[in-house]
């Protein structure tokens, strides 16, 4: 009876380590594909999208220097969910940053941009914070950011 136990209690152990629960194995990419598509639609963007998944909507091109993924650069943006709630928001000032010490879609989305540009990224979770809560943000959320490209510095 004992070795039934203990048998049991391994089991049970070793199948909840093995849950798919675990955030580190969830894909979201097949959710986070149809909110993007749907919002595009239902907001009648222009948007293209990169190999990656990340969306782009450029309102104005601009006409300045055209950051790449490692330059520093200011940007004011206001970052929401495909439901319209803010999550975050800079001042009109803009925050200054790296943009390889940034989320992946805004490594890869702000160097569509030149300085005096603006426009759109929608972000999926495995460009943004991934199955992981950040903050306030749950995991596995799309985000989406208006952004306007201030200066490269």
């Amino acid at each position: 009876m004992k070795y039934i136990l203990t048998s049991l209690l391994a089991l049970t152990l070793f199948v909840s380590c093995n849950s798919n629960d675990d955030p580190k194995k969830t894909d979201y990419t097949v959710e986070n594909e149809k909110e993007i598509v749907n919002y595009i639609a239902k907001n009648k963007l222009n948007a293209k999208r990169t190999d990656s998944g990340l969306y782009y909507v450029i309102n104005e091109a601009g006409d300045g220097a055209q950051p790449t993924a490692t330059s520093n650069v200011t940007v004011a943006y206001k970052g929401y969910y495909s439901n319209g709630s803010i999550f975050d928001q800079s001042k009109d000032a803009g925050i200054s940053f790296e943009l390889n010490q940034v989320i992946k879609g805004w490594t890869e989305g702000i160097p569509y941009f030149k300085v005096g540009g603006s426009g759109i990224l929608l972000v999926p979770s495995h460009l943004g914070y991934g199955p992981f809560d950040y903050s306030s943000i749950p995991g596995g959320s799309v985000l989406i950011f208006d952004v306007k490209l201030i200066s490269v510095n």
